[in-house]
């Protein structure tokens, strides 16, 4: 299978003095994913964890929501022809086979693009498209959160990267209990990609929806992090940068709370305030 770090030389200038190493860089690959065989959507991502992957993804996408769904996941035939003339997989293509009788949605080009882009469909189609396939709502059962508990995430999430101290170049996303326990994290060149990979894990292991979560993730909240939220049925994503126009719309659409610029004792809370604890600290 594809490696997590592959080494690349580099010219490397310290204090005027120029020298040559070798430096870990985190590695970067497609995944196509397939659904009973039919192409459905490539995404750029570091090997590793590919059927969490690929199931993460389907649930982000409202093909499943539960492991009784799923009947496997396979790598496909990708062979590459190497320096020595040999062939090798690829394992850069898999295969999501669906439980009889579930449903497989038709595959248009519509929808391979909007699965596949990085901004989706605009608006209000997009926020149509995850109201009406959202398998669970977002409840209101979550305990209210201590900012105190928030505050500390960050750093809970970078003590635990690993790849990244070796290449300063991986975002990752983290579920916590609303203790502040961390629960399960991923990296990946893709923030998006590392919570597919939290939900594919969880839903495999039948723990969906995540409705008892906080979903932290590194760098900006997106409109497709949102999305993927509310699709496993996390109630709490926070971002220790800002969020979009559209994720705070679709945040405040379906009751997700979302916390942007979460850095030290400082955030801001776009919508779902309910669930955080402000108590008389508000001014």
């Amino acid at each position: 299978m594809g490696r997590v770090t592959e080494r690349r030389r580099v010219v490397r200038l310290r204090d005027g003095a120029v020298s040559e190493r070798p430096d870990t860089l985190v590695a970067e690959e497609p995944l196509e994913i397939r659904l009973n065989g039919k192409p459905l959507a490539v995404t750029m991502r570091t090997p590793g964890d590919d059927f969490a992957l690929a199931a993460g993804f389907l649930v982000s996408e409202g093909v499943l929501g539960g492991p009784e769904e799923l009947a496997n996941i396979v790598y496909c035939a990708g062979a590459t022809e190497q320096a020595d003339g040999t062939t090798r997989n690829s394992y850069n293509v898999v295969d999501v086979r669906l439980a009889p009788g579930v449903t497989v949605p038709d595959i248009t080009l519509e929808r391979n693009v909007y699965t596949t882009s990085s901004c989706g469909l605009c608006g209000k189609a997009s926020l149509d498209a995850v109201r009406t396939t959202s398998r669970w709502p977002i409840t209101g059962d979550l305990p209210p959160l201590e900012p105190e508990v928030l505050a500390a995430l960050p750093d809970r999430l970078r003590a635990a990267q690993r790849v990244f101290d070796r290449t300063g170049g991986l975002h990752a996303a983290a579920l916590f209990s609303p203790e502040g326990e961390l629960l399960d994290l991923r990296e990946d060149v893709g923030r998006h990609n590392a919570v597919d990979k939290l939900v594919g894990r969880a839903l495999t292991g039948g723990e969906l929806p995540l409705s008892r979560t906080v979903l932290l993730v590194s760098g900006r909240a997106s409109f497709e992090l949102a999305q993927k939220a509310v699709m496993a049925g996390v109630p709490v994503l926070a971002a220790v940068s800002a969020p979009s126009s559209l994720a705070v719309d679709l945040a405040a659409e379906t009751g997700l709370t979302l916390v942007g610029f979460l850095r030290g004792a400082s955030m801001n809370v776009y919508a779902g305030e309910h669930r955080v604890a402000l108590g008389a600290r508000r001014a």
